[in-house]
């Protein structure tokens, strides 16, 4: 699994939403690093990590461990934003004596609907056998009805090589994949299984992600809880409230760092 690490100190480890990748979390990287050593990952099917024809939670929590030991850590805090929140919250539940606190941003310990169809649409019309430019992408994107913000997100995925444009995310995978991406545990682990470290759930203001319908799910796998809502912020909240957002995980990794 491809990564940077950064910094010295107590061990956090930063995970990107779907299409997404190490860059997501930079700046919250960067408010932690002098504390902490930071390891940003790009998941799995995203950035320059391999390519799984097969991807669920139990395989990527795995993941997770193996990384820790490659790294020698024997305990992490996890910070996890939307699918990569479901990814911390599976490592703290299968693996929880390796996890010294849990931070999932924007995402509840439950199954969810399809909310991404249009976006696998949008791209997979992008024609990258004829594209010239960025910017034709971007066109391409923003007439399958993809807002501007959102297709500049996606295009971070856009590299070029001497030939032509390609995805640095596994597309076609990820598309085979969404399922279990968007499922739970309900069906791969036992409902007996819980993660009593202490666990911050952070929440938008303005989405609809998390809500107070999850939170018998969220206290019966994570007992041990808090939660915090930062207002006038929605799903993307890392980014439209940084500091407020990076004081709020800083706080609580300080609180909980391991002895």
């Amino acid at each position: 699994m491809n990564y940077t690490s950064t910094g010295q100190g107590p061990a956090v480890i930063l995970i990107h939403g779907l299409f997404g990748n190490l860059d997501n979390l930079k700046n919250l990287s960067n408010s932690l690093e002098s504390h902490n050593q930071v390891i940003r990952v790009d998941v799995p099917n995203h950035g320059l990590s391999p390519h799984w024809p097969t991807m669920n939670y139990p395989a990527l929590a795995k993941a997770m461990i193996e990384l820790m030991d490659e790294l020698s850590i024997e305990k992490a805090h996890l910070v996890g934003h939307s699918m990569g929140g479901k990814i911390a919250m599976a490592t703290a539940l299968s693996y929880p004596d390796r996890i010294a606190s849990l931070i999932a941003a924007d995402i509840a310990p439950v199954s969810y609907q399809n909310r991404h169809s249009d976006v696998f649409d949008a791209l997979q019309n992008v024609d990258l056998s004829q594209l010239e430019s960025r910017a034709q992408a971007l066109n391409s994107l923003t007439a399958s009805g993809i807002d501007a913000g959102t297709a500049q997100f996606l295009l971070k995925n856009l590299t070029r090589d001497e030939t032509s444009f390609k995805w640095k995310m596994n597309l076609s995978g990820l598309l085979d994949c969404y399922p279990d991406m968007i499922a739970w545990y309900n069906n791969t682990i036992p409902a007996k299984e819980r993660y009593t470290g202490p666990s911050l759930f952070i929440r938008g203001g303005d989405s609809d992600y998390v809500t107070a319908s999850h939170r018998a799910a969220i206290m019966a796998q994570f007992p041990n809880v808090q939660a915090k809502t930062i207002e006038g912020a929605g799903h993307w909240l890392h980014a439209q409230k940084p500091v407020i957002f990076n004081r709020i995980v800083s706080e609580f990794i300080q609180k909980h760092e391991s002895k």
